[in-house]
């Protein structure tokens, strides 16, 4: 096996084909929780990369989420649910997976090598932009390429992988280690690796949104409300935290054409769609000041 962690194996490996299925779901369980706690003993670095990510939003730069393999699919995961739950403009969101993003059930192993396209897929990064790569190793050749490009840029990198000292971490402004213990099975990091990969990106994109002002007291008050179940969604918190009826909010979210924060001021403080939207630039979007500002 390799020095690295991430090709180490299991202190449980051994004998595991032989042992009953209950007992191998138990270790695979406690594997995941292990691999999860890891990204407790770097919140701090994640809340640096997600500073630098909300700065780019806020410039009208770009986010640029660059991966292969499983990690390539939790950062596309992520970056995809930017926009229903924070109204993050597609416009600013890009997807850079080796290989494209599978459309079928296969996903072929050899593309993480493939750099051939990523230098016009990356055409036209500036310093306004950020990229978020991954990589478990943190020697994927496209993901390292990619990050590599973006730097000599001037773009920002944000990078998260799950071996101490790998050559992306070196890379980066933010560098993100995920120190997950060895796979259960070994070498396998769509589990642990790919776990606690997911736990950042969605503790990175949360606390940009919080940044940005679209989180108040654990609402999503950015959301788009285009199904029937965030529209519900987007009432409620209109009503809670407006404290008027659910008819209200309703009628409050018509005259703001859907916007929930603007749909709050206005049936909070009895304004105008237009003054309430006034308000919230003043604010830079953050309803708590908002709420808090005269008529």
């Amino acid at each position: 096996m390799t020095g690295t962690q991430t090709e180490a194996l299991h202190e449980m490996a051994m004998g595991l084909d032989e042992r009953p299925l209950d007992d191998v779901a138990a270790i695979l369980a406690q594997g995941q929780i292990a691999a999860a706690a890891s990204v407790a003993l770097v919140a701090s670095d994640i809340a640096r990369g997600a500073t630098a990510m909300a700065d780019t939003i806020r410039a009208g730069g770009i986010l640029h989420y660059v991966a292969a393999g499983s990690s390539g699919l939790m950062a596309a995961a992520d970056a995809q649910e930017l926009g229903g739950t924070f109204s993050i403009p597609p416009g600013q969101l890009r997807v850079h997976m080796a290989g494209g993003l599978p459309t079928g059930v296969e996903m072929p192993g050899d593309t993480e090598d493939d750099i051939d396209g990523l230098q016009e897929a990356l055409e036209g990064v500036s310093q306004r932009d950020t990229l978020i790569a991954v990589s478990a190793s943190g020697t994927t050749p496209y993901t390292l390429a990619a990050a590599r490009m973006a730097k000599a840029a001037g773009a920002t990198v944000v990078a998260i992988a799950n071996n101490a000292g790998a050559a992306l971490l070196g890379i980066a402004d933010y560098p993100i280690c995920l120190a997950t213990p060895p796979e259960v099975l070994s070498g396998s990091t769509r589990m642990g690796a790919g776990t606690a990969q997911k736990i950042a990106l969605n503790m990175l994109s949360t606390l940009m949104a919080v940044s940005l002002g679209h989180v108040h007291d654990g609402m999503m008050v950015n959301l788009r409300a285009d199904n029937i179940k965030l529209r519900r969604r987007a009432q409620a918190i209109v009503a809670h935290l407006a404290q008027v009826t659910p008819e209200q909010a309703a009628a409050a979210l018509d005259a703001a054409q859907g916007e929930v924060k603007a749909a709050i001021l206005v049936a909070a403080k009895e304004i105008s769609p237009d003054r309430a939207t006034a308000i919230l630039r003043e604010t830079e979007g953050h309803l708590r000041a908002a709420l808090a500002r005269q008529n």
